[in-house]
């Protein structure tokens, strides 16, 4: 299979539905092949028939990100089996508790704190001496607005994506004089479970499916786009000022 990512290496968490599934497509389409990471099986297993029905293909691996001893094994597996990574897409995450500071539980915080944060900071542990073998590393991790604008009852979910922000921008700076790029990507208001489930009473038909943040997706990964450290905006009124309703 030819295309702009031809017999590049991607790892892409939170494949199985959403935006994940929509990135792991994109770029099987492209030629990549695709290292997909969810929990849900069933759902791996669907993905993978309709990647292997586009003439793509890709590599399970059914996975809690919670299980922090299990992402550097999967680091260790990729070494062993090819060497090094090319595209490392840190996308999963959970919404949380919707209420004030004070009432959020505390196994919700954790739990929020391990996957959207902590997954992502173990990824980059595990994955980084692999980028760094890549003629082209590449490092993408999905956030939101929510991180930026801070609206009320949005705290644990906001201040995951700062924390991830934060995280992989000095990533960036401190990768700037390797191969490896950093990018940051905010997919907007999105068709997607989470989304539904943070605005309920909204018509998804009006928002754009989970495919719309493929092209962004697709170009920050190419091995000649050399640009690191940015916070992309897939749809540009997700970068207005005030806006509080860019969770994906």
């Amino acid at each position: 299979m030819s295309g702009r990512l031809k017999d590049r290496l991607a790892l892409i968490t939170g494949a199985s539905r959403g935006l994940g599934a929509a990135i792991a497509k994109a770029y099987a389409a492209e030629g990549a092949h695709v290292i997909a990471v969810a929990r849900t099986t069933g759902a791996l297993e669907e993905l993978d028939d309709q990647i292997s029905e586009m003439g793509g293909n890709a590599t399970l691996v059914p996975m809690d990100l919670s299980d922090f001893g299990a992402i550097d094994d999967l680091g260790r597996q990729i070494f062993e089996r090819w060497g090094k990574l090319d595209i490392l897409v840190g996308n999963a995450a959970i919404l949380g508790d919707l209420s004030p500071v004070g009432h959020i539980r505390p196994e919700v915080w954790q739990r929020a704190y391990d996957l959207n944060v902590t997954a992502n900071y173990r990824l980059i542990r595990s994955m980084d001496s692999l980028l760094r073998r890549s003629d082209a590393g590449r490092a993408l991790f999905v956030t939101s607005g929510a991180g930026r604008t801070l609206p009320p009852y949005w705290a644990l979910y906001a201040s995951t994506k700062a924390a991830l922000d934060a995280i992989a921008l000095v990533y960036a700076k401190e990768t700037e004089k390797t191969n490896i790029r950093v990018n940051v990507v905010n997919p907007g208001p999105t068709r997607t479970e989470m989304r539904a489930a943070a605005f309920p009473g909204e018509d998804p038909e009006q928002l754009p499916p989970p495919e719309h943040i493929a092209a962004t997706m697709i170009r920050l990964a190419e091995p000649d786009f050399t640009e690191t450290g940015l916070w992309v905006a897939a749809d540009a009124q997700t970068t207005a000022p005030g806006n509080d309703e860019s969770v994906h």
